[in-house]
């Protein structure tokens, strides 16, 4: 008897467990479909471009100098400050030039006093000679003189201009706009022509980009431009920052190097940009994406949405039924965030662009659609 209580007293606790897992089950239910991310496949304007590693450099860079011996009397700017053509920069000690120009003003009098003189002397010899009071000998010594005196006067008017123009040489001014750079002297230094540069000064906008493209390339331009009859050789180009970011302004190509490099099979390009905030700062490197055709209208999905194994690439899209669908697709190019798709995919359609790995296919979900760019 005591046997078959226990068994009882076992069959018993087995039901009760069963009946408690029943009901935990339904008061569990169904989990939830997942939760993921979608966004439409949309058409937009796309550009096909070429991407290098271009260098930034200004248009107009000036060593500023000095071109008389002088100590350096004064500063007129702040280092890294923007300058503007023939603003004063520095100012050299201008007494001693300013003492030659008086003595040379002083000479060019005198050479004038002389030749006026010598100029009375002659005409007075021109009547005398006809009353055959002076000889002709004499004459022709008075109209030497008269010669002599005007040269003398032509010397001491060179005289005077060349000290005019070291005085001038007293003020150093900008010769381009620009931003000037650290200054390398001081006040009180002696300076002179062989001192070098007292500062630089270097132009901000607009800025070359160059940068370096293949023979190939420019010959595939080439035969583009050849079959569009398109007059204008230049291209547009865009510049991508050292920081991931864009460009804002859009640039254009200027110039086409004649030659090939022996060394790197490659052509010297240069574009001209404008940089009217400073972001390009010469001698910097930056990315150049070049236009290899005019923009079209391509169906694009973002680059999170594409995925790749051993057969290509796929992208997971949600139905009207809210299930979730493999389909293989074919890309083009990379457009900033997105990728363009020639096959596999249409307008509106929607892909799962985060939530992937939660997800199969025949698999119903919860999408939300991700805001727009």
């Amino acid at each position: 008897m005591s046997g078959c209580a226990s068994a009882l007293g076992r069959s018993a606790a087995l039901a009760t467990l069963v009946a408690m897992l029943c009901v935990g089950a339904a008061a569990q239910g169904n989990p939830p479909p997942p939760a993921v991310t979608v966004s439409p496949v949309a058409t937009k304007q796309i550009t096909e471009t070429g991407d290098y590693v271009g260098r930034v450099a200004a248009i107009y860079k000036v060593d500023i100098v000095a071109r008389i011996s002088g100590f350096i009397e004064e500063r007129h700017f702040n280092e890294g400050q923007n300058v503007k053509a023939g603003d004063l920069l520095f100012r050299i000690e201008p007494d001693t030039y300013k003492a030659a120009v008086d003595q040379q003003q002083a000479n060019l009098a005198k050479a004038k006093a002389t030749e006026a003189n010598a100029a009375i002397q002659l005409e007075r010899g021109k009547d005398l000679i006809h009353n055959q009071t002076i000889s002709q000998a004499t004459l022709d010594q008075r109209t030497a003189d008269e010669s002599s005196a005007q040269a003398d006067v032509m010397q001491a008017q060179a005289a005077l201009e060349q000290a005019k123009i070291n005085l001038g040489y007293t003020e150093i001014r900008s010769p381009i706009d620009g931003r000037i750079g650290l200054a390398n002297f001081a006040v009180g230094n002696l300076v002179d022509p062989s001192s070098g540069r007292l500062a630089i000064v270097v132009s901000q906008d607009p800025v070359y980009v160059t940068f370096q493209m293949s023979e190939r390339d420019i010959i595939a331009y080439k035969h583009r431009l050849s079959a569009s009859g398109d007059s204008t050789p230049h291209v547009a180009v865009h510049i991508k920052l050292p920081d991931g970011t864009t460009y804002a302004h859009p640039g254009r190509t200027d110039f086409l190097d004649v030659q090939v490099d022996p060394n790197t099979d490659t052509v010297v390009v240069r574009a001209i940009v404008p940089n009217p905030d400073g972001l390009l700062i010469p001698a910097g490197i930056v990315g150049v994406a070049v236009e290899r055709e005019a923009p079209r209208s391509a169906l694009v999905v973002p680059q999170s949405a594409v995925q790749l194994d051993q057969a290509g690439h796929y992208v997971m899209v949600v139905n009207d039924a809210k299930k979730v669908e493999i389909r293989r697709i074919t890309t083009g190019v990379e457009q900033g965030r997105n990728v363009v798709v020639t096959d596999g995919l249409k307008e509106g359609e929607l892909v799962v662009v985060e939530g992937i790995l939660k997800v199969h296919p025949g698999q119903v979900v919860a999408a939300t659609v991700a805001p727009s760019n």
